[in-house]
């Protein structure tokens, strides 16, 4: 599959594709013709690919966890798969316990009995010139 049917496939654009290529997350033979080649199931592995990146996975942890999502079928493999969901899930949870702590401290210093500058925090200093 050239790369133009492979990007109108999997709905991703040839820099994309070139992109995942030069990371070494996607693999092309070239024909004769300088033309990348690519396998049937590289499709299936894109779409893997972009899940886990809606997921809220980096391309880092894709390359460190490649071997799990190429082995998605296994049965071992997904027991390690659900494992870095789980991790992700509790890192998740993380920034949002640390938002939703900088959002209450927003809120606090936009009330109205809130020092003369919310910036300062400290209701009695003076502003400095």
């Amino acid at each position: 599959m050239q790369i133009g049917e492979m990007a109108q496939a999997t709905g991703l654009s040839r820099d994309t594709l070139r992109f995942y290529e030069k990371r070494g997350l996607l693999r092309a033979r070239r024909g004769a013709n300088g033309y990348r080649d690519y396998p049937p199931e590289a499709a299936d592995w894109l779409r893997y690919l972009r899940t886990a990146q809606q997921l809220g996975f980096t391309l880092a942890e894709i390359e460190a966890d490649m071997p799990l999502l190429a082995g998605a079928g296994d049965p071992a493999m997904a027991e390690l798969l659900r494992a870095a969901l789980a991790r992700k899930l509790a890192d998740i949870d993380a920034r949002i316990a640390g938002l939703t702590q900088l959002r209450g401290e927003l809120a606090r210093r936009m009330e109205p009995q809130a020092a003369a500058c919310p910036l300062r925090g400290d209701a009695d200093a003076a502003p400095a010139p």
